[in-house]
């Protein structure tokens, strides 16, 4: 199983799986997180989530989300697609 890194407070994913999950090639995903056209989102599961995280990578049309245990193995997986259309403000929306 993979496994995320928790260290100093962030998520440290590799590449290949985010790049997967947006069906990009490693160097495009670097280049957009440099440049702002791919942003994250980390939320904290409560309740019946407790020690939970999901972990979601927005590109133009598509999101890509994790969600992980406590001990950082990938426990869902999942990317929503758009085309050639954007990705709608509802599909940023936390929880959506």
């Amino acid at each position: 199983m993979t496994t995320i890194a928790f260290a100093n407070g962030a998520f440290e994913v590799d590449a290949s799986i985010v790049a997967e999950g947006l069906g990009i090639a490693v160097p495009l995903l670097q280049a957009g997180m440099r440049s702002g056209a791919i942003t994250t989102r980390s939320e904290r599961g409560f309740d019946a989530d407790q020690g939970r995280h999901r972990l979601t990578f927005f590109s133009e049309s598509k999101r890509f989300r994790l969600v992980i245990d406590e001990h950082g193995t990938i426990i869902q997986r999942s990317t929503l697609d758009f085309g050639n259309s954007p990705l709608p403000r509802a599909a940023h929306r936390p929880g959506g």
